[in-house]
């Protein structure tokens, strides 16, 4: 039995969405604990595509429930959504819960939410514009509506008159928006509510019963460490927590119900939306790392940014995170290039930096310390064990796992679960990659 958290090592969009499909294999219970419908896992199973939002990539396996814990924010017509579209894939929802205690994304949010970055400006941080934020803000204000109240029709009513009434405020004076009805906005999510009744459970007390039965269980977190509120580059980051930590505070575990932590890292670096990008690739090669890797937001559809594999954000990673293995994905995206680079450290004004600054003006003034390593010019795709891959392909491997002093457990050549060569299952496996600098 091992309870993992699955987490993005960069800025997200790190290919989470097929390792958690992968892992839930091993998995009775996965459990989303951070987050909204900002983020987005597309996993390919048998020539299938699933784009999933809230949903635990677990749902693709019938016998394992899916929670989507107290950390997250719900859109429930997003998510009504998609489940309506998985089930129309022939996927059973049965297994799908929601915390009672996660908190409701309504129309105000997503109004203010869009408003707001308009009117920032040039100062704009790139948010997906889906009200995540807003709902987050008014959770810390402790003026937020949560699944519980949403099931209280009656209750619901009278917080929504209250709630309406002052939103209309910012809407109409701050932002010139046309006022919120506050009967309308309760007749549409009353229909929600009955939608999503029987799903809605105490996750907290639902998951501390499965580590009781000693069930495997998987977090899984979205977007990624540098998108961290508190520790990612601030303030081109999300509202919430994907770091390993997260995981505890929004499902409602203790730290020592987690046994391990696999991080979730692309061959190369990706940033979607604003904010300082050291390894950024403004040329031919970022736009072949972009076309051959179809980097496109799950969420939004924008233009991923490419550009080398930093190390030096990866040994953020795996400091602020405790990670003790790595998931590698994408590898096949480098195999028509002649030679890698791969960012050791930073420049900064002329001073050697090898760990990430706090100091967003500092982050922005990093210039990139490269060492160069050759390509393999070989397709990898089809590959399915170590052995099969050419050598500078494994050589390379190699060199990121001593680059960031962790081993290496999966890696992907692929969107499809096939496309993967598993070195050693996290849930299930010994306590050590094979995958090293060794």
């Amino acid at each position: 039995m091992a309870n993992v958290i699955v987490i993005g090592a960069q800025w997200g969009d790190e290919g989470k969405g097929k390792i958690t499909d992968l892992l839930s294999r091993s998995a009775d219970v996965v459990v989303r604990y951070q987050g909204g419908v900002n983020a987005g896992h597309t996993v390919v199973v048998n020539g299938q595509t699933f784009k999933l939002h809230l949903i635990p990539s677990g749902i693709l396996y019938p016998d394992t429930e899916c929670i989507v814990a107290s950390g997250t924010v719900i859109d429930p017509k997003v998510l009504i959504e998609e489940l309506d579209q998985v089930e129309a894939l022939g996927v059973s929802t049965q297994n799908f819960k929601i915390s009672q205690a996660a908190h409701v994304t309504m129309p105000y949010h997503r109004l203010i939410d869009q408003a707001s970055e308009e009117r920032r400006g040039s100062r704009k941080i790139g948010t997906t514009g889906r009200g995540i934020g807003p709902t987050y803000a008014d959770k810390s204000e402790r003026t937020g509506i949560r699944m519980v109240d949403l099931m209280d029709l009656e209750g619901l009513r009278a917080q929504l008159e209250w709630t309406i009434q002052y939103k209309n405020v910012v809407l109409e004076k701050l932002y010139n928006l046309p006022p919120l009805d506050p009967e309308a906005v309760y007749q549409e999510y009353l229909g929600y509510a009955e939608r999503l009744r029987p799903h809605v459970v105490d996750a907290s007390l639902r998951i501390y019963e499965a580590t009781q039965r000693r069930a495997n269980i998987l977090f899984e977190g979205a977007q990624g460490t540098l998108l961290d509120l508190d520790h990612g580059t601030y303030p081109y980051v999300t509202s919430s927590n994907p770091i390993a930590g997260g995981a505890c505070v929004g499902a409602g575990v203790g730290p020592t119900m987690v046994d391990r932590v696999i991080g979730v890292a692309k061959a190369y670096t990706t940033r979607v939306g604003e904010g300082p990008f050291p390894t950024e690739l403004v040329d031919g090669i970022g736009e072949h790392l972009g076309d051959r890797g179809a980097e496109f937001g799950t969420t939004t559809g924008r233009k991923r940014r490419c550009g080398w594999f930093d190390g030096v954000i990866g040994r953020y990673a795996v400091r602020v995170n405790g990670l003790d293995c790595l998931a590698i994905t994408k590898l096949d995206v480098l195999d028509e290039l002649a030679e890698i680079k791969v960012c050791v450290a930073y420049d900064v004004n002329g001073n050697r930096c090898e760990h990430l600054p706090t100091d967003p003006r500092q982050f922005a003034l990093c210039q990139p310390i490269y060492e160069t390593l050759p390509g393999w010019k070989t397709p990898t795709s089809e590959c399915r064990a170590l052995e099969d891959l050419p050598q500078a392909a494994l050589d390379y491997l190699k060199y990121l796992a001593e680059l960031m002093s962790v081993p290496i457990a999966i890696v992907s050549l692929g969107a499809s679960r096939d496309q993967t060569i598993i070195i050693e299952d996290p849930i299930h496996g010994p306590k050590r990659a094979l995958l090293d600098s060794e």
